[in-house]
C-alpha cells in the first residue's frame, strides 16, 4: 500500500468516525410524523364527513391546510434527517411515501424508534 492509498483510507475512516448524530432531531422527526398522521386521520375521519354530511366545507379548508403544512414539514425533515440523525436514504423515502397513506407515519415511527435504541 502506498502513501496516497493510506491517506485516502485515513480520510474515509475520519469521515465515517466524524459523523455526528442528532437524537433531538430524531425526536422531533418522530413528533412531526405522529402529528402528520393524526392530521390525516382527522382530515379523513372528521373534516371530510363534516363537509359532505354536515355541509361544513370550512372544516376541510382548515384541517386540510394544517395537514398540508405538516406534510411538507415532514418531507423536509426526512430529507434533512439523512444527514442529521443520520438515517438511511431508503428509510427517508419510505417515510415520505408512507406519509401519503393513512396510518403510514405510525408504521414508519416504529422503525424510527429502533434507530434511537442503543
Amino acid at each position: 500500500m502506498n502513501a496516497s492509498q493510506r491517506d485516502s483510507d485515513d480520510r474515509r475512516f475520519e469521515s465515517a468516525a466524524s459523523v455526528t448524530t442528532d437524537p433531538a432531531f430524531l425526536k422531533w422527526l418522530r413528533r412531526v410524523g405522529i402529528c402528520e398522521g393524526v392530521s390525516t386521520l382527522v382530515l379523513f375521519g372528521v373534516a371530510m364527513p363534516l363537509k359532505y354530511l354536515g355541509n361544513m366545507p370550512r372544516a376541510v379548508t382548515i384541517v386540510g391546510s394544517l395537514h398540508g403544512a405538516l406534510f411538507v414539514l415532514l418531507v423536509v425533515m426526512f430529507l434533512m434527517a439523512v444527514r442529521r440523525v443520520p438515517i438511511p436514504s431508503s428509510l427517508a423515502m419510505i417515510g415520505i411515501v408512507a406519509a401519503v397513506f393513512p396510518f403510514g407515519p405510525f408504521v414508519v415511527d416504529r422503525r424510527l424508534g429502533r434507530i434511537g435504541m442503543p
